[in-house]
């Protein structure tokens, strides 16, 4: 069960085992792109591809595909990045429940937007959890976690792709712990028994409960985050550029130019000139005066055109003698 890129890069790893994927959930097809075609999603692709049975219901609450869902006779389900809540009956249709790859070490950033969240903390390191699901956003038995670096040149996009891997790769580890258990193959850490996890139905792993108590949490993004304000410290809007590149992008004004900014650097310098000003320009681009420190735009795409250095895009505007590089100083507007 799942819907985009991030969980289609785990479709495909599961098609490349022994098991047998018997049937693919996703979302309906929507408009996507920028001709808003009606198209359908990764994950869907990959499934129509593979010639494997697409179900892409409206509600999945609906009794009709709860039915059909139950009907598959499957042992296992697998959800990753599916985009929709999940209710009792479909949880409990596989013969072993439901498992979950989510994007962080839970219970840290529980919630749908984990990766990017995650960045905007600030935090060094992040992973995926496989754990068996429950009702609760998030808040089921762990049975696998992993966990990555987050170097500080990693924007979203990356660490997505990142993420998209280690999260197939333990889920293909985790399908295999419900094999070896299924089977009850000696020398394998699992076995089956008699007396039951609720949600795993005769099936033993080990789990380990969350602590609630240290729970966060990871709220969808909304577009007004992506904008900047040149108020706040340089390094957090250092770390806002990084969660939102390439997509959306964190986005100012130089004039009447929205300009999303890709790439920037927090440089520690003290400075008396208001938050948004143009302060020069370094070896990689302009210097812009931030509320702390200041903060080093490296690469950008004005609205409408392609993503550039941001030293070329100072250079076209000394060669078109835009009016910003009169005697006033310059001055960079929020993303309002």
């Amino acid at each position: 069960m799942g819907t985009p890129e991030y969980a289609a890069v785990s479709l495909r790893r599961l098609l490349a085992t022994r098991h047998r994927v018997r049937a693919v959930v996703t979302r309906p097809d929507k408009p996507r792109g920028r001709g808003q075609q009606v198209e359908p999603g990764a994950v869907k692709r990959v499934a129509i591809d593979a010639g494997i049975e697409v179900l892409d219901p409206t509600k999945p609450r609906d009794e009709g595909f709860l039915e059909h869902l139950r009907s598959l006779h499957a042992d296992l389900g697998v959800v990753v990045a599916y985009g929709r809540i999940l209710p009792r009956a479909a949880l409990d249709a596989p013969r072993f429940g439901c498992i979950n790859a989510h994007a962080s070490l839970l219970p840290k950033l529980r919630g749908a937007a984990p990766i990017e969240r995650a960045i905007l903390a600030g935090m060094t390191e992040t992973g995926v959890t496989i754990m068996q699901m429950d009702e609760g956003l998030d808040e089921g038995d762990i049975l696998l976690a992993r966990a990555t670096a987050i170097p500080d040149s990693m924007t979203g996009a990356g660490l997505r792709e990142v993420l998209a891997e280690l999260s197939a790769e333990t889920l293909v580890e985790a399908v295999e712990l419900f094999a070896a258990a299924a089977a009850g193959r000696p020398g394998s850490g699992v076995a089956a028994r008699s007396d039951t996890f609720e949600g795993t139905r005769g099936i033993a792993l080990p789990r380990t409960p969350q602590d609630h108590a240290a729970a966060t949490f990871a709220p969808l993004l909304k577009k007004a985050e992506a904008a900047i304000h040149w108020g706040e410290s340089a390094r957090d809007l250092w770390l806002r550029v990084r969660a939102f590149s390439p997509s959306p992008g964190a986005f100012a004004f130089d004039g009447a130019t929205r300009i999303k900014i890709l790439e920037a650097c927090p440089l520690d310098r003290r400075h008396d000139a208001a938050p948004g000003t143009v302060l020069g320009t370094g070896e990689r681009g302009p210097l812009v005066a931030c509320g702390q420190g200041v903060l080093e735009v490296l690469s950008l795409q004005p609205e409408g055109r392609r993503p550039m250095t941001a030293l070329d895009y100072e250079r076209g505007l000394r060669t078109t003698n835009d009016a910003s590089f009169a005697a006033a100083p310059r001055i960079l507007r929020d993303g309002n």
